[in-house]
């Protein structure tokens, strides 16, 4: 072997090597979970979660959330892609991943070529409610309701680029109808607005509707997810009350920046999968009515599977709709 080839093999060995040790004593510092979200929403509960269970995963470490909010989600989530690699800041972010690059004309960052993908945490449902006086008592009736009615009827969102707004837009193409929407700054005030009835629908995800249906506050006609919800076992699915293949759900994925070493990115996926165990975990998430995701999903392979196919599904009813959250 020529001294040239001797040297490359021996600095490729050293690399890996200080790979492997730096993964063994990985971390060795505070580790920022960015949520691109303010304090105290779904995400932020997530990432809470997840970061006390893999604090109780990993011995000796500290993760810690840090939101970052702003811009739609598109502040924090740029701030992890262009952070340093080396696995001491991370990205959980929703299905705002999947949509960002449809619904923003300058995203500062690309889904698909900067991040390390660690792998999929849950999957949260969404719930179709109208207001309580709606002139309807189970989807099909309210379907055929809005088709004959389009012109009057309204459909409120959390804003552009929402979950919310998302699956509106959904709905729209899936009954080939559009109808006037109402968006708002946040799920709180279309909700305050959906019961006082200045406006007529409101699909967002179980975690945000879930104790106003319990309430009676809401007339409740479905959810989004392909089976009935344990916590609301009463509702019919989209697909049984008549609204064909219709399935939504927020789901959350776990990031790194481009470039974070292979066996950082492992020990991650490590950690997440057995933070996905904890009971802790799945009682929290089952509270919020999110499905945590199977184990082969909280894999870079699972991730990067989702979002792919997620970016192909939302990306011609984002244009067909002509809406831009910039």
């Amino acid at each position: 072997m020529k001294f040239a080839q001797v040297a490359t093999a021996l600095a490729l060995g050293v690399t890996l090597a200080a790979g492997a040790a730096h993964a063994q004593q990985y971390p060795t510092k505070p580790v920022s979970i960015v949520v691109p979200f303010a304090a105290g929403g779904p995400t932020d509960i997530v990432a809470r979660t997840i970061a006390d269970a893999m604090n109780r995963a990993i011995p000796g470490s500290n993760f810690i959330v840090e939101n970052v909010a702003g811009a739609g989600g598109t502040l924090g989530a740029a701030k992890v892609a262009k952070g340093s690699p080396d696995g001491y800041s991370i990205l959980i972010h929703h299905i705002g991943m999947s949509t960002a690059p449809a619904l923003f004309r300058r995203l500062p960052f690309d889904p698909l070529k900067d991040y390390e993908y660690i792998g999929m945490i849950n999957e949260v449902p969404m719930t179709m409610l109208v207001k309580k006086d709606f002139p309807a008592t189970n989807l099909r009736e309210m379907v055929t309701y809005v088709k004959a009615n389009a012109a009057k009827v309204n459909l409120a969102n959390a804003g552009i680029g929402s979950a919310s707004h998302l699956c509106g837009l959904l709905f729209q193409s899936a009954i080939e109808t559009d109808l006037t929407t109402v968006p708002y700054k946040g799920t709180a005030p279309a909700m305050t607005d959906l019961i006082g009835g200045q406006v007529d629908i409101l699909c967002d995800q179980t975690t945000n509707t879930t104790q106003q249906i319990r309430a009676g506050s809401v007339k409740a006609l479905g959810v989004t997810s392909t089976r009935r919800l344990e916590t609301l076992k009463d509702l019919p699915t989209m697909d049984e009350g008549g609204v064909r293949g219709f399935n939504v759900s927020v789901w959350h994925g776990m990031y790194a920046p481009k470039g974070t070493p292979k066996p950082v990115v492992d020990r991650l996926v490590a950690g997440l999968q057995a933070a996905l165990k904890d009971p802790a975990v799945t009682k929290r998430f089952s509270e919020l009515g999110a499905d945590t995701v199977s184990q082969d999903r909280a894999t870079p392979d699972g991730l990067n599977r989702t979002l792919t196919a997620e970016i192909n599904k939302w990306t011609p009813i984002i244009k067909k709709a002509g809406v831009y959250a910039d």
